[in-house]
């Protein structure tokens, strides 16, 4: 190639480098201005909420099956000794505090024997040590978690998003343990089987050309992990704006809400989250859904999320057709903080219905 042809593509890159890092200054400065005007809206209900860590029984650390280091926290009730554990598994980039709420009632109320876990790669677990994550071994996470927490007595599994998935996981696997020790679940803005189809409120066309590229993104984490994550720390103006857009229904959701889902998503290195990432996109569970037809099943969702759209659970209750389903309205993908009120309503009677 000679050097006019090269000193000609040179240029155009540097063109292109200087309009792409103009554009990104440009964007970040708007970004800032939302942000600041969003978390100044006055009558936030939870500006005051001391949004953290909550106080436990007792703690314990559960390895996996693959060796990953699963951090359980356990609240024991004053008396109800033959009442079922509740177990609540969250979901992808988020941990134990994705039920903050739930939590904070049910343990006021000193009813219920509660089980909380961050999921492998996420919150106080440790990282898997080499591969990727695979929903399969998430459902033997789970039961390594009921077989040391909860060695006997009935159990309620309470799962949100990638926490649904992997009850179905679970219960692919272990089927036996349904109607059995298994006595009640309930699956909170998750899928079955259609993870491919959402949009994620992207066009069509960018939604169908970003397919193939999921595979490839563990390994551009694995060569760059560090550098992403130093990226989402610079643009997180960015990332709050994205929490806000996809994990809420509402047009002006609770900025401290929004705050507290962003901590939990930037807490989650950029390497766990590519290496989840296939497993999601190919998830596929409905024939496990079987072995939840023998226990009570409630379902939640909110009718704006954009993640796992409301059709999905839709198609739940297409092959659990005596499961109950909560279609929230103005409300998320994280349903249960944005709208806590509406879904401990239905998810109280639900479980004393089942005590």
């Amino acid at each position: 190639m000679n050097r006019s042809r090269v000193a000609k593509r040179a240029g155009i890159l540097g063109a292109v480098v200087g309009v792409a890092a103009a554009g990104l200054a440009t964007a970040f400065a708007v970004e800032r201005v939302l942000v600041r005007r969003s978390v100044n809206v006055p009558g936030d209900p939870y500006v005051e909420e001391p949004f953290g860590d909550q106080p436990f029984d007792r703690e314990l650390t559960v390895t996996a099956a693959d060796g990953t280091d699963l951090h359980v926290e356990i609240i024991e009730p004053d008396d109800a000794p033959d009442d079922p554990t509740i177990v609540f598994v969250h979901g992808f980039a988020l941990d134990m505090g994705t039920f903050y709420f739930q939590r904070k009632e049910l343990a006021e109320r000193g009813s219920h024997r509660m089980v909380f876990y961050d999921q492998p790669g996420h919150g106080r677990s440790g990282k898997l040590k080499s591969g990727t994550y695979d929903l399969a071994a998430l459902g033997r996470s789970l039961a390594a978690v009921l077989t040391e927490a909860v060695p006997e007595g009935r159990i309620i599994l309470v799962g949100h998003s990638m926490g649904g998935m992997t009850i179905m996981a679970f219960a692919e696997q272990f089927p036996a343990w349904f109607g059995n020790r298994v006595t009640g679940v309930v699956l909170m803005s998750t899928s079955a089987g259609l993870f491919d189809k959402a949009k994620l409120g992207l066009t069509n066309v960018v939604a169908r050309v970003s397919a193939p590229f999921f595979p490839l993104w563990d390994k551009a984490a694995q060569l760059g992990g560090g550098t992403i994550d130093r990226a989402r720390v610079v643009s997180s103006d960015l990332a709050w704006l994205l929490t806000r857009r996809y994990g809420f229904g509402e047009a002006k959701p609770s900025a401290s809400l929004v705050t507290f889902v962003e901590s939990m998503n930037s807490r989650t290195s950029a390497e766990t989250l590519t290496k989840y990432l296939q497993t999601l996109y190919t998830h596929n569970r409905i024939p496990a859904l079987s072995a939840l037809s023998g226990v009570p099943v409630l379902v939640v969702v909110g009718d704006r999320d954009y993640l796992t759209p409301a059709t999905h659970s839709e198609e739940i209750l297409k092959h659990l057709p005596e499961a109950e389903l909560l279609k929230i309205e103005s409300s998320g993908h994280v349903v249960m903080l944005e709208k806590a009120d509406q879904v401990n309503a239905a998810l109280i009677p639900f479980l004393e219905k089942l005590t």
